[in-house]
């Protein structure tokens, strides 16, 4: 028998994974209406209600950008290319930002009203500078649909492996103005895009959606090339993600929530790209110059995003010289910001022995997103929370482990770590290489942690940063770019009309 779900009640049981049943609470069965959608996530069995009115907002969006891509074959390269100088023309059109800077002073104020984070909700000048840059990279960018990668000839024929575009990519992501430049991206393939942004910066999404990107879009006839999902309910997300015509579900955001997007997506049949947790790792062997490791250590603690230092591995032997080294750098980090700093350290290892007790026994004022906060300068940390990613705001906030070897700090990245970002300092070359081979992450690198970005280390606006936390990734880098959304058609060319098998 089939039908369709017009109800729930509280305690219905629904059958999930093949093997298992989730419960239906009393609160989801009173909310769910007929219309509405039931979405149940089958590695968790948790229950995720669309309600109709939402589901129809994402679904129309998808709609417009799946329709987009049907016409953009018939879309020129300089149609396209016109388009990103029109919609970064716009962004520097200083009444166009007035407008955009004024949604997005409203979007900070209730977002700080709601004890929300705001370090990546600010639309500043140098957000807005960024995002210029990325669009006029993407204008000037030589990636082209139809690009020949591989000519493999035969006698009397031969074959042509070529570039072809993906289809409707769905993108996810927190509260950054900025990415609209980054999902924008995946137009110069040849690819359309549907977005849904944070609530905290819906806001500020329809001001650049309305202000810039749709003038530019219909100013070159790609109307609906790149939607918004204008709704700020969550479950907005779960509807797009569960929609088969996507071709690319991408997700960016805390990880809990990443995670549960990609599970969506994956079980609707879409492929994902996620990247849900950050922090990134730094190692100091004994070779280590201290003076290298205080300046990476400063540099990488600027602001918080992904990429920032997160845990701090030291080798024992060297602990003596470079913690002193690194608590002065993490000091000096917070100044820098006008603030103190937090620091986590790890019992295992010994590293509470190399910490002044002066650390440990006073407070300091720390600024989380709900405001300011006293809390312990310094604090233990137990060794299965060393994977712990820290979102602070303003105060530096670090976790300090000291390790018996190299080889000691490898494996409890591998264990413990998201597996993102890794930094080796010290000034001996088979130490680098011993490193680089073990340890089990995307980025590596040898000084400060923040060059992890696609912009700043490839020239290419990013739609995002995958780590290996779920498994290392299939046919591609760890930054997906507008010019990495493609597939490969094949294209066979007959010279000899006689061909036979």
């Amino acid at each position: 028998m089939s039908g369709q779900l017009t109800s729930l009640t509280a305690g219905m049981p629904i059958p999930y994974g093949g093997d298992r049943v989730a419960v239906v609470p009393a609160e989801l069965a009173a909310a769910f209406k007929a219309g509405d959608r039931l979405v149940v996530v089958q590695e968790t069995g948790a229950l995720l209600h669309i309600p109709k009115a939402v589901n129809d907002i994402a679904s129309s969006a998808v709609t417009r950008a799946h329709e987009a891509f049907q016409e953009m074959g018939n879309a020129s390269d300089e149609r396209v290319t016109r388009f990103f100088g029109a919609f970064a023309a716009k962004l520097e059109d200083s009444v166009v930002w007035a407008a955009i800077a004024k949604a997005n002073a409203e979007d900070v104020e209730q977002a700080r009203a709601r004890g929300r984070s705001t370090t990546r909700l600010l639309a500043d000048e140098k957000m807005r500078r960024g995002m210029i840059e990325g669009l006029r990279g993407w204008r000037d960018s030589p990636v082209r649909p139809g690009a020949v990668i591989e000519t493999i000839e035969h006698e009397g024929w031969s074959v042509e492996q070529l570039k072809a575009p993906l289809g409707v990519v769905g993108f996810v992501f927190e509260g950054r103005p900025n990415v609209f430049a980054d999902a924008a991206g995946v137009l110069r393939g040849g690819n359309t895009v549907v977005f849904r942004i944070g609530s905290d910066a819906l806001g500020t999404a329809k001001a650049i959606v309305e202000y810039a990107l749709n003038p530019a879009l219909a100013a070159h006839g790609l109307q609906g090339a790149a939607t918004l999902v204008e709704s700020s309910e969550r479950s907005a997300g779960w509807a797009m993600f569960s929609d088969p015509r996507l071709a690319l579900a991408v997700a960016r955001g805390s990880g809990p929530a990443v995670s549960q997007l990609g599970a969506v997506a994956r079980q609707a049949g879409i492929p994902v790209s996620l990247h849900g947790t950050g922090g990134a790792w730094l190692v100091a062997d004994r070779f280590a110059d201290a003076d290298r490791f205080a300046s990476v250590v400063e540099n990488s603690l600027d602001r918080k995003v992904c990429n920032t230092l997160n845990v701090c591995c030291i080798e024992h032997s060297a602990a003596e010289k470079l913690v002193p080294v690194f608590l002065a750098a993490l000091e000096r980090a917070g100044a820098r910001r006008g603030r103190g700093c937090k620091l986590h350290v790890v019992e295992d290892g010994g590293a509470p022995s190399y910490i002044p007790d002066g650390w440990f026994a006073t407070k300091a004022l720390i600024r989380r997103a709900e405001g300011d906060v006293e809390e312990d300068r310094a604090e233990i940390l137990a060794l299965d929370q060393l994977g712990r990613e820290w979102e602070w705001e303003e105060t530096p906030e670090v976790t300090l482990a000291v390790v018996g070897s190299l080889e000691n700090a490898i494996r409890w990245f591998n264990q413990y770590s998201p597996r993102f970002d890794a930094s080796l300092v010290s000034e001996d070359s088979s130490s680098h290489d011993y490193f680089y081979n073990n340890i089990n992450a995307p980025f590596v690198g040898d000084g400060f942690t923040r060059w992890v970005d696609g912009q700043y280390a490839l020239n290419r606006p990013e739609l995002g940063l995958s780590n290996w936390q779920n498994g290392r990734l299939f046919a591609r880098g760890g930054v997906l770019a507008g010019d990495g959304v493609f597939t490969v058609r094949s294209r066979v060319r007959q010279s000899d009309p006689k061909l036979r098998r």
